[in-house]
């Protein structure tokens, strides 16, 4: 069986539309039919080169999205043909059954234990989870990275209380759900913080009650006009590594906590004063807001379908698999806060 998927053949360089050839099932594997995909910050330093030297060219991409499941491999009892299911680079239960490996002509197209640019895809049965009923198709591509990242962070590694004050750096499309959650989670006040003005204009609607522009001000001081002990917690989600400075020295002393979800570039080094540490404050990472899919999924799916945000203005206006490099684009330049790739266009 052939498939058309959006490849990454050299890292700086447009990706490529071709037809790939999807090979048998391995135990433990899963072939999805894609219905959406999503696509986050982490494909576009992929596609740019920002992690560095990239050894798996021509690899497949993608690592968020929603479809059917139309076969399976020996050995998988998580899901059955027919099923609808979220698709997600964080792992949840099932069996860890790699990567696939697909043929492009006689050339071998790398892929990891889920990819979703692309019609068809083999996935680990550990990086599936069945769609929440209440949530569309489209919409629960969002489930896929930005919710379990934004809202874990907030709920699971910060572990935000009523009344908290926080501050969320970086509202794409990530921060953005991070918002909602503090939102969701009765922060007071919730402090956006973004150089775009669209971005700024989306995080009032997503629950924000104060945001900032980080242009030529200084942001703590800002922070501080509106909280001047300092907020309790914080979330990086820019990937700068001075923001990620700003974000713990953003939050009070004796208990205040920031963590990085934001992806800096390869080689990027953080210069902090040590002295945040003696005064009490965290600064912790996390790996997909610590979210367990199965676990978590389905709560994340009634925040997104409770209809008290717009949800949907998150997700761009869908793109085809063919402009895929448009996608990319926009999203790097800050244009759209997720991009949907629609495959059926």
């Amino acid at each position: 069986m052939k498939t058309q998927a959006a490849l990454l053949v050299q890292t700086g360089q447009p990706l490529v539309i071709a037809e790939i050839e999807v090979p048998a099932l391995r135990p433990g594997q899963v072939l999805v039919e894609i219905a959406f995909s999503g696509a986050c910050g982490t494909q576009v330093m992929e596609w740019r080169g920002d992690k560095g030297e990239d050894k798996w060219v021509p690899h497949c991409l993608g690592h968020e999205g929603t479809g059917t499941v139309i076969d399976v491999g020996s050995a998988v009892t998580k899901v059955k043909n027919g099923d609808r299911v979220v698709l997600s680079w964080i792992k949840g239960t099932g069996i860890e059954a790699g990567g696939a490996v697909y043929d492009w002509d006689g050339q071998r197209v790398n892929a990891g234990g889920v990819t979703t640019f692309q019609r068809h895809a083999v996935v680990s049965e550990n990086r599936l989870t069945l769609l929440p009923p209440e949530l569309p198709m489209d919409l629960a591509v969002l489930l896929g990275c930005a919710a379990p990242t934004g809202m874990g962070a907030v709920f699971n590694v910060l572990k935000m209380q009523a009344g908290d004050a926080i501050a969320i750096f970086g509202t794409g499309g990530i921060g953005l759900n991070a918002c909602v959650a503090a939102a969701f989670g009765g922060g007071v006040p919730v402090i956006g913080i973004d150089p775009s003005p669209a971005r700024r204009a989306l995080a009032k609607s997503y629950g924000c009650t104060h945001c900032i522009d980080p242009t030529g001000v200084d942001v703590l001081a800002e922070i501080r006009k509106i909280v001047p002990q300092g907020v309790d917690v914080a979330v990086e989600a820019s990937g700068i590594p001075a923001v990620m400075d700003q974000a713990v020295n953003a939050t009070r002393q004796q208990g205040g906590r920031a963590v990085v979800i934001g992806n800096a570039r390869h080689g990027a080094r953080l210069d902090i004063n040590p002295g945040v540490f003696n005064q009490g404050k965290s600064l912790l990472g996390t790996w997909g807001g610590d979210s367990v899919p199965d676990r978590d999924y389905p709560r994340f799916a009634r925040l997104i379908g409770a209809g008290r945000f717009p949800m949907r203005d998150l997700l761009s206006k869908p793109y085809s698999l063919d402009q895929a490099n448009d996608a990319l684009t926009d999203l790097a330049a800050g244009t759209v806060g997720r991009p949907l790739i629609d495959m059926s266009l």
